[in-house]
């Protein structure tokens, strides 16, 4: 019986058999999921390693659960999702891994004018996923044949994001790139998709294509027929993403989780209606609930006061990303919110130029 529940789950959220999907921790498709790799000291005597335990949340999971295991595992929801690029069945699939701080910096170009974006589109004839994140250096290349996590992101904190889609809503992503203008440093986009998604080609080589407005908001439906609204941002809004868009787009007041330690930090904006709040600490829930400052989280994530909102990206608040292009994925899910909301211990008032 256990060997039928993923097809089974597969049947329920209308999944091909056999089909690409984000995996969840115990194995099963999922229609979404998230991973949240704490700290390296945030759970000290766990059984994963320091710096590879994970907190893993998806629509079941009523909440947040600890990793079953170290996140470089590939039997752990992000290892088993990212399986198919190291299988010899890879031919099969179109894919494209896009990270301004890639696996291979030497091979890099300038990323100065490429969007700060981190991000995994895997796909086959029947669908496939897209996974946001703010890992630097991952995920390897499909030639390295087999699924890591970078020593580099075993210090600090970091979000990973996984929805499953149909196929026709990679269109709408693709264009959503076209924005943000993202730096692919691997990808297999042949035959049949090349003809299928001519948009994704066009991210691929770098083609750069005018835009009425500076910004683009699509709402996506996943394959659980769930709706997710991604927001892009191009370089030419000039403007950061939060403050000067996101907060009045959702009509909520933000709480933003971002990696601080960068020049030109933006702090707290209560100068509009909906006030953009910087998250100084966050905290999980729990007697044994891991805490840690926000100098020691490079995850970017943003949660609505009032609610439901909650979005997952890869986008930081300074002078700097102003000009870079970026978004993020958010959704009005209760259970998200309700996991994501409490997280946040403290915050920096408007005014108020110390951090925590």
């Amino acid at each position: 019986m256990a060997a039928l529940r993923p097809l089974l789950l597969a049947a329920l959220l209308g999944v091909p058999a056999g089909a690409l999907s984000c995996y969840g921790d115990a194995g099963q498709p999922v229609d979404w999921f998230v991973v949240y790799k704490l700290p390296a000291h945030s759970r000290p005597g766990e059984a994963a390693p320091s710096g590879l335990q994970y907190k893993y949340l998806d629509a079941d999971s009523e909440g947040w659960r600890d990793g079953v295991g170290p996140i470089d595992s590939s039997t752990g929801a992000v290892g088993r999702s990212l399986q198919p690029l190291y299988q010899s069945n890879a031919s099969q699939l179109a894919f494209l891994l896009y990270n301004d701080q890639p696996p291979e910096p030497s091979r890099a170009r300038d990323t100065s004018s490429r969007g700060h974006t981190k991000g995994v589109l895997l796909l086959d004839q029947n669908g496939g996923f897209w996974l946001i994140h703010s890992v630097p250096h991952f995920p390897p290349p499909a030639a390295s044949a087999a699924y890591s996590w970078p020593q580099s992101a075993h210090r600090y904190g970091q979000t990973l994001l996984c929805v499953t889609f149909p196929l026709p809503e990679f269109q709408k992503i693709g264009w959503q790139l076209t924005y943000t203008y993202p730096l692919v440093y691997d990808h297999k986009l042949d035959g049949d998709f090349a003809q299928s998604f001519p948009v994704l080609e066009m991210v691929i080589k770098g083609h750069t294509i005018p835009h009425e407005s500076f910004t683009s908001n699509v709402t996506l439906i996943s394959q659980g027929r769930t709706p997710f609204h991604s927001f892009a941002k191009s370089r030419n809004f000039r403007d950061d993403l939060y403050s000067g868009w996101l907060a009045a787009a959702l009509g909520s007041t933000l709480q933003v989780q971002f990696w601080p330690n960068t020049p030109g930090i933006l702090h707290s904006n209560c100068s509009g209606t909906q006030q953009v709040l910087d998250v100084t600490q966050t905290a999980f829930p729990g007697p044994a609930g891991p805490t840690f400052n926000a100098t020691e989280d490079h995850s970017k994530w943003c949660v609505a006061v009032d609610g439901p909102w909650t979005c997952v990206g890869d986008m930081n608040r300074n002078l700097g990303e102003e000009h870079r292009g970026g978004g993020t994925l958010c959704a009005q899910l209760l259970t998200l919110w309700k996991a994501f909301q409490p997280l946040v211990k403290a915050w920096e008032p408007c005014g108020e130029p110390s951090r925590a």
